[in-house]
């Protein structure tokens, strides 16, 4: 039986992430970490704790769906006590991706902006898309929930990285994340990201490709946030028994 810590248990996912491991085999909730207090009950088995290191001493693999502050407190903690680690907050800066990778050369470390098969998917087509239909002008569209609070979404930025790496591209050369005023005409190599926010949108992201005569749009809807908890339980099944390295979704499903 993996045992599982979760680090964020009050957020939107990390709630649902309680309610998933109840009712998924081989794996079980051991340790939940919290700032201060928990807002609802759990089951009194589970270790509720402030203390990082009991957290993870408590369990095999370690879960988060946090902030960037707080996933930045967690890998300083793993450096010290590793421990594998499945990571789905998104809006790290470079000094916490860098702190990430570091982590991963001594523990196995899976990092996501988003968990699903069909966005892990979505990513490989448009890397596919984009090295085939060259000179097509490439815009992203990204929807989400009125209280999400990293713009562009990390998965927009995850899968405008794939198209352009098979355009051989600095993506923060070329990436444009809003337009207004007479600014001129389109270039040849940009890649608009665009984050519109509003109700209860649990996430929507569309690829456009665009030339004179025809364009191909890849979309992809989430309709539950179960989605990204399951595919985190997933993940850490896979993840608890690797060697240290950073990993990612693609990696775990193998496409």
């Amino acid at each position: 039986m993996v045992k599982v810590g979760v680090f964020g248990a009050s957020g939107r996912v990390g709630k649902l992430l309680l309610e998933d491991l109840k009712n998924t085999q081989d794996i079980s909730l051991s340790s939940v970490f919290v700032r201060n207090t928990l807002d609802f009950s759990i089951d009194p088995s589970v270790l509720v704790t402030t203390d990082i290191k009991s957290f993870l001493h408590a369990c095999d693999v370690v879960i988060d769906f946090s902030l960037p502050e707080a996933c930045e407190t967690l890998l300083e903690a793993a450096i010290a006590t590793p421990k594998p680690l499945v990571i789905g907050t998104t809006g790290l800066n470079i000094h916490q991706l860098n702190l990430l990778k570091q982590a991963s050369e001594n523990m196995p470390i899976l990092y996501a902006t988003n968990m699903s098969l069909g966005v892990a998917l979505l990513n490989k087509l448009v890397y596919q898309a984009s090295a085939a239909l060259e000179g097509f002008d490439i815009e992203i569209v990204e929807m989400h929930h009125r209280h999400k609070k990293d713009a562009p979404s990390g998965t927009a930025l995850t899968l405008a990285h794939s198209a352009a790496k098979a355009r051989d591209l600095d993506l923060d050369r070329v990436r444009v994340s809003g337009r207004d005023g007479n600014i001129g005409a389109r270039s040849k190599d940009e890649i608009a990201v665009m984050a519109l926010r509003g109700g209860d949108i649990v996430g929507r992201h569309t690829v456009g490709f665009y030339n004179d005569g025809e364009f191909i749009e890849l979309n992809h809807t989430a309709t539950s946030r179960n989605t990204f908890s399951k595919g985190a339980i997933r993940a850490a099944k896979w993840l608890v028994d690797k060697e240290a390295d950073l990993y990612s979704i693609s990696d775990c499903l193998e496409i």
